[in-house]
């Protein structure tokens, strides 16, 4: 059955990129739909991944270790108000889910609320394009001009024996007891990040990864810096491992079944294993390639610099596509500028995919915006490009003992005789939050003198990165030395 409407914009998913897409669309006076899949189908409200398993109930875990991090340095400021050190079971982990769950279906009812006030139509179910302006949900065929595809993604677990014991990122946020000893496999940003908040929690933590090192994409001063300081805080670390099954033992427990460096191994009585190893795009069954929609080897939405499918009035966004960012930030702005193109006049407009901010929520955090140095170093040759860089202990941890200070690492990367700054990469307490306002200088295309031009905020980690100078300059390559002595400053008259 076909309804008599005709949409100006479909939107599939129901996401925060498709979501933002739609409501830029009915801005400009569009007639939107919103397709998505409910809570019937896959348990999420509106929002996608971010809001229901991802970045909003990962920053309240994030949130919940940093409070404990800084509960176990009140020894260090001479607070006496604990009369020991955390522990396993200090923390209601069940209390929390359900204040957390809470937080997360206030946030789909805003969502929801959201699109009424836009006057976009919703409809929830499971859509298939059945022709290039048609959708069909539930045997209900929807017709638009326009289709915009943004679909999200799921995570990935392998076809290996015992799998059905494992958990998924998303089922980490579906745990109802914090696992006294746990195994998270994986070696991305979400390994990391859910490693780092289990063992602060003080879960018995090992992190399974295929190589050597965790982010090996991030810059080597940040991503060194992170593998130190969470194998110094407890994390166990099984590298160079190959998953091979899961087997569950006669009391519950469950024994990892790896290969390490070639050689099997096993390590036993885990009660929860996590699977962190990768996501892939929710494109199956939604009619794409009956359509003529092409696809990658891996399921990926193949889109041009302007969204653009292979199918003309067929658009795609966010984590399913070949743009390699599956970030939330990233399909919202992507989705507002396919509206504003659409739909607002602006036929040039399209997302610049370099020079993108973002950030691990590792403990400690990382934040990052433009090339790494090896990036840099391929793109423009060595010779042209200069790198400045610092180590420190931050002055939170100035009271701790020697082998509890925490360590911040800091790298500019710059390119040219300007020295045009093309990386800025922070690991570190507070990198999270410094990151952004220096993204801004690097899409500016801010010179290391306009770093230098702004006077430091002191004492502040941030302003490291405005004070880095060439003394001790050894090839090129920048390392920090005592600043030599100034003159006294001329009294004011």
């Amino acid at each position: 059955m076909s309804t008599d409407v005709v949409y100006d914009y479909m939107v599939i998913g129901g996401g925060s990129g498709g979501m933002a897409s739609a409501r830029r669309a009915a801005t400009y006076g569009a007639k939107v739909l919103v397709v998505e899949r409910g809570r019937e189908f896959d348990g999420m409200g509106l929002g996608g991944t971010c809001v229901n398993f991802g970045c909003v109930p990962k920053k309240v875990m994030f949130n919940t270790a940093a409070h404990v991090e800084h509960l176990n340095r009140n020894k260090d400021y001479s607070i006496n108000t604990a009369s020991k050190d955390f522990e396993f079971g200090d923390f209601d982990w069940g209390n929390m889910k359900t204040k957390r769950d809470a937080y997360i279906k206030r946030l789909n009812g805003i969502y929801e609320r959201n699109l009424g006030n836009a006057k976009v139509d919703h409809v929830q179910g499971i859509a298939k394009l059945v022709a290039k302006d048609k959708i069909e949900v539930a045997g209900q065929v929807y017709t638009g001009k326009h289709v915009l595809v943004a679909p999200g993604g799921v995570p990935t677990i392998p076809d290996l024996p015992g799998m059905e014991h494992v958990i998924d990122s998303d089922g980490f946020f579906k745990l109802e007891q914090q696992p006294k000893k746990v195994a998270v496999v994986g070696a991305g940003y979400i390994a990391v990040e859910l490693a780092g908040i289990f063992n602060v929690l003080k879960s018995d933590t090992t992190l399974f990864c295929r190589y050597d090192q965790v982010l090996r994409k991030f810059d080597p001063i940040v991503r060194d810096l992170v593998n130190e300081e969470m194998e110094k805080a407890g994390v166990k670390f099984v590298r160079n491992s190959r998953a091979v099954r899961v087997e569950k033992q006669e009391n519950g427990k469950l024994t990892f079944v790896v290969t390490v460096n070639g050689e099997e191994q096993k390590f036993a009585d885990f009660d929860t294993i996590v699977f962190a190893i990768g996501r892939e795009p929710r494109t199956k069954d939604l009619g794409l390639e009956e359509i003529g929609v092409k696809l990658s080897e891996g399921g990926f939405i193949e889109v041009d610099a302007q969204e653009n499918t292979s199918v003309p009035g067929v658009y795609a966004i966010g984590d399913a596509t070949v743009t390699g960012w599956e970030l939330t930030p990233v399909a919202i702005a992507a989705g507002r500028r396919l509206s504003d193109r659409l739909f607002g006049g602006e036929k040039d407009a399209c997302l610049n995919y370099h020079q993108i901010p973002t950030v691990i929520f590792s403990h400690p955090p990382i934040g990052t915006i433009g090339y790494t140095e090896p990036e840099a170093i391929a793109k423009y040759g060595e010779e042209n490009i200069k790198v400045y860089t610092s180590k420190f202990v931050n002055l939170l941890h100035s009271m701790a003992d020697p082998e509890r200070k925490g360590k911040t690492a800091m790298k500019l990367v710059t390119v040219g005789e300007k020295e045009t700054v093309v990386g800025v990469h922070v690991a570190g307490e507070g990198a999270d939050e410094m990151i952004q306002g220096f993204g801004v200088a690097v899409k500016m295309n801010a010179t290391k003198a306009d770093f230098d031009n702004i006077v430091a905020i002191h004492p502040t980690a941030a302003e490291e990165l405005v004070t880095m100078a060439p003394w001790g300059m050894i090839k090129d390559k920048i390392v920090l030395s005592p600043e030599p002595a100034r003159p006294a400053p001329t009294p004011k008259q």
